[in-house]
């Protein structure tokens, strides 16, 4: 594994040693060669030169090549066309941020990895509010054990609160009824513009009575408020739907489930 920066250092310090062949026969030797952010390359015309050799060998030689850049090939500016066309060859993959779900999971398994034990609810709270990367949500993890290790304290939501204040800005948000929205389709997979529409369909019409169930619960809003944020349905429909998410908590399993973590989510982007 190297960075495009580092192979571009790699290069730069070879030529000044007039050692250029010596470095491409090193690469050439690689039976798996993974190269980070070769976007980085459009800025240096002659390790372009280098690598375009070094990939030309080992894929006839059946090597395995893995690279990484910020966009897919047909908009990467600044590389050869030479380059551009080997990269169209391989399979491309679109990897996108990980979801909640999975960040818990991360975290749940670098728990186990290295024996550690969180509360749960610290665990959800540090997945929810690190959003934007692996390594971020890894050195959030190590920093709340490093306070926790160096106050003598047991890791808790306080604590939790504490730490993550160096990693993301922190603030008491209100939850508005257009948030809950959001996130129930999400949580579904239902289309936003679906929800406020007048349709019978049964996903439809159990996200849209989940919504205002949430709306009332966790929100300011008048019921006539809440209404109209659904289409412009009155206060009698948000009662109605309030008291059928309530008896399906009782009666349905599955259902009550879905609604809980929701409160969860909820609750959570309201810290």
């Amino acid at each position: 594994y190297v960075s495009s920066e580092k192979f571009i250092n790699q290069f730069q310090d070879h030529s000044r040693n007039n050692a250029i062949n010596d470095f491409i026969h090193f690469y050439q030797l690689i039976d798996v060669l993974i190269i980070d952010d070769v976007q980085f390359f459009n800025r240096a015309e002659k390790s372009q030169d280098a690598f375009f050799a070094i990939f030309n060998h080992l894929h006839q030689s059946g090597k395995q090549l893995v690279l990484s850049s910020d966009k897919p090939p047909k908009d990467l500016d600044g590389l050869q066309e030479r380059l551009l066309s080997r990269f169209r060859w391989g399979l491309s993959a679109d990897l996108q941020m990980p979801d909640y779900d999975t960040r818990i999971e991360i975290l749940d398994r670098k728990m186990r990895n290295d024996g550690l034990d969180m509360p749960r609810e610290v665990v959800k709270y540090v997945s929810y509010n690190i959003n934007s990367n692996i390594r971020e949500l890894e050195g959030a993890l190590i920093s709340l054990l490093a306070q926790s290790s160096l106050n003598k304290r047991e890791i808790d939501l306080d604590l939790a609160k504490k730490v993550l204040r160096n990693f993301v800005k922190t603030s008491s948000k209100e939850i508005t009824i257009d948030t809950i929205q959001k996130m129930v389709c999400e949580f579904f997979d239902v289309p936003y513009d679906k929800l406020l529409q007048k349709t019978r369909k049964r996903e439809i019409v159990q996200a849209r009575q989940i919504s205002m169930y949430l709306a009332k619960a966790f929100t300011k809003n008048s019921l006539k408020t809440i209404g109209e944020h659904f289409g412009g349905r009155d206060h009698t429909t948000v009662i109605h739907s309030c008291q059928t998410v309530k008896d399906l908590m009782d009666t349905d399993s599955l259902f009550k489930e879905n609604v809980m973590e929701l409160q969860q989510k909820v609750q959570l982007a309201a810290m």
